[in-house]
């Protein structure tokens, strides 16, 4: 079971290591890792992605609250979220195929950044598949990938806000209550809870 987690930590040296750290004393390989600032002054969102199972998922989540310099943690791969991930592939190209590869990136949806008389360097944004789509389509010609370049998935809620959200937002109490409760209700919709 694929597990994504966002948390909110503090802009410091060290932060990543003792998050690394964690994950190697738990032995769970980290498949997928984003770090950028936030748009909280001082904090860095961290995007994680890893497979475990759902007892080990809440484990994981609760580890990485306790650690130092972490504000906040929320495993959302089970809520509604808009998830995607930048390529940049860069393919030999030659007078010859050139065209070829123009036509192959508009099918995708992709743009080119770099051109020289050799190689070009496609930049694609999507999900997963969609880039492994084309990355696939590219290999059919052995040696044309010259070199791939790939961030780690960046993952955000769709809809429903959390109160924090609301009240960064200037909402009164009443509303992120209300947010809230409506966001449990969506999340029981898509996991639905055991009857006792």
């Amino acid at each position: 079971m694929l597990h994504t987690f966002v948390a909110y930590v503090e802009d410091i040296p060290g932060v990543l290591t003792r998050v690394a750290s964690l994950f190697r004393r738990l032995n769970i390989n980290i498949n997928s890792l984003t770090v950028g600032r936030s748009e909280r002054a001082g904090l860095s969102r961290l995007t994680l992605v890893c497979e475990a199972s759902a007892e080990a998922g809440n484990r994981i989540r609760a580890s990485l609250f306790k650690l130092e310099n972490v504000v906040d943690v929320d495993d959302i791969a089970q809520a509604p979220n808009v998830t995607r991930e930048l390529a940049l592939i860069k393919v030999a190209a030659s007078p010859a195929n050139r065209s070829q590869l123009f036509d192959l990136v508009e099918v995708f949806r992709a743009r080119i950044v770099d051109l020289t008389s050799e190689s070009l360097m496609i930049e694609m944004t999507g999900v997963e598949s969609k880039i492994e789509g084309l990355i696939e389509v590219l290999r059919e010609d052995d040696g044309r990938i010259l070199e791939i370049c790939r961030s780690g998935k960046m993952t955000m809620r769709r809809g429903h806000h959390t109160s924090r959200v609301l009240k960064a937002m200037g909402a009164g109490p009443e509303e992120a209550a209300e947010s809230d409760a409506e966001a449990v209700d969506a999340l029981e919709e898509i996991v639905p809870t055991e009857p006792e």
